[in-house]
């Protein structure tokens, strides 16, 4: 149950940040963008690390290599593909775009032969959330979108974040490294290796909208900082396809605001995605207080898994 509330708590704080990207891009380039979050992030879990650790691991205990280039696959790639992106789309479409993290989260784990947590349950509900998604954007009337350059800078990103799950989780979240110390280094070492980049696109004028650079601060507190304390903590617990669900409940949040926050229409299509999504997050999670027949048919599929 503690893992479904991080779960939720997750979504939300994810499922803003295609609104809160497309309001800072008012005032700031797609990089200077991606950049200020990472820093503004960055930057609030080693206050957190200082306020609540007061200690910081030692140099040689930190995995520098395999750091780098996490940061490279789920934070500077992707986030700099969704910030281009939705410089020619619009926020929702973005939002179901990153929708199919978890099924090039499954197909990578496959590839690489992880197959933890691969039951027959888990893969019909990651089939049934893509289901869910679809109903809910309804991509036979917002096609233009997603079927656009913008939509696949957007999908590409998707597939990076699929990579990051598979890698952190191999290579990351098995040292022992407390969850916010792991977050802070990856989210500074993306920092640096966008600081190039920066550099070409130019730094940001002092001219920007009060309304983008509000956006950009709770893009990088909430959106990235607080955010990531929680991805860290639901991919040690229960590995990487079941941290990638959160990616379902996206496009959830992104109806709530947009009609609470925009007046968006909201469609009888809409609900029923909804409700499709929510059940499919429900089949994804392991849950341990469940019946013993549950339990025993997991256990069969996992044992079938290895055998294949």
């Amino acid at each position: 149950m503690a893992n479904i509330v991080r779960i939720g708590i997750l979504a939300a704080l994810w499922g803003s940040t295609f609104l809160w990207i497309k309001v800072a891009l008012r005032g700031f380039s797609a990089t200077q963008v991606t950049f200020g979050r990472m820093i503004i992030g960055a930057a609030f879990l080693w206050l957190v690390v200082w306020l609540i650790k007061r200690k910081r691991l030692q140099a040689r205990s930190v995995p520098w290599r395999h750091l780098i280039v996490s940061a490279a696959l789920a934070n500077a790639i992707p986030y700099l593909l969704f910030a281009l992106g939705e410089e020619g789309i619009d926020s929702s479409a973005a939002g179901v775009t990153n929708s199919t993290t978890p099924i090039w989260t499954m197909l990578v784990a496959l590839l690489v032969g992880d197959r933890r947590g691969h039951t027959r349950r888990r893969a019909s509900g990651l089939v049934l959330g893509f289901l869910g998604c679809v109903l809910i954007f309804s991509p036979w009337h917002t096609g233009t979108d997603i079927m656009s350059w913008g939509g696949l800078e957007c999908l590409i990103g998707s597939a990076f974040l699929a990579v990051s799950y598979i890698y952190m989780a191999k290579y990351l979240t098995n040292r022992g490294i407390p969850p916010l110390m792991l977050a802070a280094y990856q989210l500074s070492a993306a920092g640096l290796l966008l600081a190039p980049v920066l550099l070409v696109d130019g730094v940001p004028t002092l001219t920007a909208h009060p309304d983008a650079l509000a956006a950009l601060a709770i893009l990088g507190l909430f959106g990235t900082g607080i955010a990531y304390i929680l991805n860290f903590r639901i991919i040690a617990d229960d590995g990487s396809v079941a941290a990638s669900v959160v990616t379902y409940l996206l496009p959830v949040v992104s109806i709530i605001l947009g009609a609470v926050v925009l007046q968006e229409h909201v469609t009888a299509t809409m609900l029923i995605g909804v409700g499709v999504v929510l059940v499919a997050v429900a089949l994804t999670q392991n849950w341990r207080a469940s019946s013993a027949n549950s339990e025993l048919v997991d256990t069969e599929d996992e044992q079938c898994a290895r055998v294949r």
